[in-house]
C-alpha cells in the first residue's frame, strides 16, 4: 500500500464578480497545463437551486509522477455560494456575467511507493525503511517543498484571476 503524507492544506475566499465558467475553466488548464495533473478527474459536481441564485459543489483529484517512486496528488474542492446572473456594462457594452462567494481549497499530498512494489513482503518493507530514512530525505524534502509551491502558486494564480476579473 502507497504511503501518503499530507503536505499542504489551504484556502482562498472571494466574494463579488466573477464569470464563473472562465474561471472554472482557468483553473482546470492551469492545473492541466501548468502544473502538469493529467489527469485531473471531476470526482464531484452538484447543484442547487434556491430561488434565482446557485449554490455550487465541485471536487477535483489529480496526480502527477514526479519519479518511479514519488507521485504528488492534488484535491481541489471549489465550493460557490449564491451564484447569480447579472450583467455589467464593460467599455459601454452589456457582458452577462455572475456575482457570487467563491472559495477554493487545495490539498497537495506526497505518495510515496504508489505501485506498491515494496509491500510485497516484510523485507521489501524494511529496505524501504531505510532507503526512505539513509538514501532519500534530501530528495523527500525537495518534492514537499516543491508540493507547497505548486499549490501555493495555484492558489495565488486563482485568487489573482478572481481579483483582476471582478475588477472590470
Amino acid at each position: 500500500m502507497a504511503e501518503k503524507d499530507k503536505i499542504f492544506s489551504s484556502k482562498i475566499k472571494y466574494n463579488g464578480i466573477v464569470s464563473f465558467a472562465d474561471f472554472y475553466k482557468f483553473c482546470y488548464d492551469w492545473l492541466k497545463g501548468e502544473a502538469g495533473f493529467d489527469p485531473l478527474n471531476e470526482e464531484k459536481y452538484s447543484e442547487k437551486l434556491i430561488g434565482d441564485a446557485k449554490n455550487i459543489d465541485i471536487e477535483w483529484t489529480g496526480s502527477r509522477e514526479i519519479s518511479d517512486y514519488f507521485n504528488f496528488d492534488i484535491k481541489v474542492v471549489f465550493k460557490i455560494i449564491g451564484l447569480t446572473n447579472i450583467e455589467i456594462s464593460d467599455n459601454g457594452q452589456k457582458v452577462k456575467t455572475n456575482k457570487g462567494s467563491v472559495e477554493v481549497s487545495t490539498k497537495g499530498t506526497l505518495v510515496r511507493d504508489p505501485k506498491g512494489k515494496f509491500e510485497k513482503s516484510p523485507f521489501l518493507k524494511f529496505l524501504r525503511a531505510r532507503y526512505e530514512k539513509a538514501v532519500i530525505p534530501e530528495r523527500m524534502d525537495e518534492y514537499k517543498e516543491k508540493i507547497v509551491t505548486d499549490c501555493d502558486e495555484f492558489l495565488s494564480q486563482a485568487k489573482s484571476y478572481l481579483d483582476l476579473e471582478g475588477k472590470k
